[in-house]
């Protein structure tokens, strides 16, 4: 899955909700980031209120559900910097 698809599934999830109260960005490391702000999604490297640091293949495991939120942070694959909140918020979202 390439950044520029990751922006564009992310685009309707956030438009069809209404878009986030805070901002969030998905650090891939090397591979890129993907940033949310209200209902702007793109790929610039914000000052984000949670920053959430997953490879991208994680990302993706869990963006389709084979694999789960909660074991992915308890196992260190998600890593969550800043306003833990909004994560959690992620989780209805998409």
């Amino acid at each position: 899955m390439t950044n520029e698809e990751i922006v564009a599934k992310m685009n309707e999830a956030v438009t069809a909700n209404g878009g986030l109260d805070k901002s969030v960005k998905f650090d891939f490391g090397d591979d890129g980031c993907i940033s949310v702000d209200g209902t702007n999604v793109s790929q610039d490297d914000i000052e984000a209120d949670c920053t959430i640091k997953v490879d991208k293949d994680d990302f993706a495991a869990l963006a389709t559900g084979q694999m789960d939120p909660m074991m992915a942070f308890m196992s260190g694959k998600l890593k969550i910097e800043g306003d833990m909140s909004v994560a959690m918020s992620l989780q209805s979202l998409f």
